[in-house]
């Protein structure tokens, strides 16, 4: 009998402590909420609820702004408000910029992959890394360097979809996109050739591999109400994880190694052009705060914003081109107006050393769509801050101290009342004005977040993708493999195409050399 008990207890165990766990979610998601209080925003759920609607999550925030400009989820010890009003948009991020912060819910979810990053810190640490990195990116000697990388890259990438062509193959333009990219982050933020386009690096192509899950992992932990102790136990989506982490900070604690000793070597001058060599010149002033792992940190935030924004940006720009034929056939006309070049440009060297900054500055039209790209398809789909102490924004509703507000980028790029009735059409056009680009308000488009945190590579980012574009679309016509196979998204913090976007590239001229 007492064997028995003993089983009984045991067999039960795991039972108990699942209900204990939900008891306790319960009771905190719902305890001391102000649920039918007017002044608050309406409730549409419970954060974990996302979870249903995982797949299609952007949607389903984007069908509650139609309706809502300010809801709610509700959180354990907290609420999260989601807001679509530029009004609020602003306030937030400018208005009341230091009564909000990262908050301590999103540190715990994203601390294992961004650490210390800029993207995750607030202060004195976040003042430290804004100022040195607003310094590098204003630098001449990173401009130029930058645009002689992404020209190099552009033309390796034309040079493998060229191959490709000829075996009349269709080919997955986002992966390679992500390993153009990849490349090119490397080598202007920490001055390494990776080769990763070209396929001659495995270890850089398990590296990407690894950080875009672990990044989908991390993701999840947004939606999971058991992920803590998932971790505590090593199980499931925690387990893996780890094992991705592990594989993210092996390669990068290499190359910080590598990198030192380099540096050591040349006797750490100060003119070095990549953007880790100058933060590590100037942690010799720091060794005690500026540590390996605070490099590591800067890297793998620099990555998510070098490769996988740029990369995906890139993506959805030539589906949205494969599907406009009329609007891609535009933006070559332009290439070749503004390029003198009319198709008969065969060399591509000599082609992308026509990409000069002056040139650049030229392609309005190619500017206007790349921009429309990132309003319907921003590669960051939904962002935000954390309230410090209790607030009103300007539509009149209140949050409490802790509750994380988010923007929804994705969302507020489709909304008739932000944009007009034509919202979820891709036109360029709206965006010029007598053929000139002109720029939105930052809190009504948010792509580059805006306030005192509006990110430092915008332009940056700019730079690289028409560079690619503009030597893309000269060589090639680009269409759909499977014109009727429904293109959506991978949710995770970056806005990925769901496995792969498959085009097929025509070429418009005859040869390359």
């Amino acid at each position: 009998m007492e064997i028995l008990s003993t089983i009984f207890i045991f067999a039960t165990t795991p039972f108990l402590v699942f209900l204990i766990i939900f008891l306790y979610y319960i009771i905190s998601t719902y305890i001391g909420k102000s649920i039918t209080n007017p002044d608050y925003p309406p409730v549409r759920g419970t954060v974990h609820g996302q979870l249903f609607y995982f797949n299609k999550l952007y949607e389903y925030h984007t069908e509650f702004s139609r309706t809502q400009r300010t809801y709610r989820l509700l959180a354990p010890n907290h609420s999260n408000v989601f807001i679509a009003d530029p009004r609020n948009v602003e306030h937030i991020l400018k208005t009341k910029f230091e009564m909000y912060s990262k908050g301590k819910y999103n540190k715990d979810i994203m601390s294992d992959v961004f650490g210390e990053g800029i993207f995750l810190v607030d202060g004195d640490k976040w003042r430290q890394q804004r100022k040195l990195a607003s310094f590098e990116f204003s630098t001449r000697v990173l401009r130029d360097f930058s645009c002689a990388v992404f020209r190099r890259n552009a033309a390796k990438l034309v040079r493998v979809i060229l191959q490709i062509t000829i075996a009349d193959q269709a080919f997955d333009m986002q992966d390679l996109l992500m390993r153009c990219t990849l490349d090119s982050i490397f080598k202007v933020g920490f001055g390494v050739e990776l080769n990763c386009l070209e396929g001659s690096s495995e270890e850089g192509t398990s590296f990407m591999k690894a950080f875009d899950d672990a990044n989908a992992l991390i993701y999840w932990r947004f939606v999971d109400p058991f992920w803590k102790l998932k971790r505590y136990f090593n199980i499931g989506s925690e387990a893996s994880l780890k094992k991705k982490v592990k594989l993210v900070n092996d390669f990068v604690d290499t190359l910080i190694k590598t990198k030192q000793k380099l540096l050591v070597e040349q006797k750490y001058c100060s003119d070095k052009e990549d953007i880790l060599s100058r933060f590590m010149v100037e942690s010799k002033k720091d060794p005690e705060g500026m540590t390996d792992q605070y490099l590591r940190d800067i890297i793998l935030n620099f990555m998510i914003a070098g490769k996988d924004s740029s990369a995906n940006a890139l993506s959805w720009f030539l589906y949205l081109l494969s599907k406009n034929p009329l609007i891609q056939d535009k933006i070559v006309q332009e290439v070749r107006d503004v390029t003198g070049c009319q198709g008969n440009e065969a060399d591509i060297q000599d082609f992308v050393a026509k990409i000069t900054e002056t040139t650049l500055e030229k392609m309005h039209y190619l500017h206007a769509a790349l921009t429309e790209t990132l309003r319907i398809y921003p590669p960051v789909p939904v962002d935000g801050r954390c309230a410090e102490s209790d607030d009103i924004l300007p539509d009149g509703f209140r949050v409490r101290a802790g509750d994380d507000v988010y923007y929804v980028a994705y969302a507020m790029g489709r909304m008739s009342y932000i944009w007009g009735e034509d919202a979820e059409e891709f036109l360029p056009e709206r965006w010029l004005r007598d053929g000139v680009f002109q720029p939105e308000s930052p809190f009504k488009f948010t792509v580059f977040h805006a306030g005192p945190r509006i990110c430092l590579g915008k332009d940056f980012a700019y730079r690289q993708m028409k560079i690619v574009s503009m030597a893309l679309l000269y060589y090639f016509r680009f269409k759909l493999a499977d014109d009727t196979k429904k293109v959506t998204y991978r949710t995770t913090f970056t806005l990925h195409i769901d496995g792969g976007l498959h085009l097929h590239a025509i070429p418009r001229t005859s040869s390359y050399n």
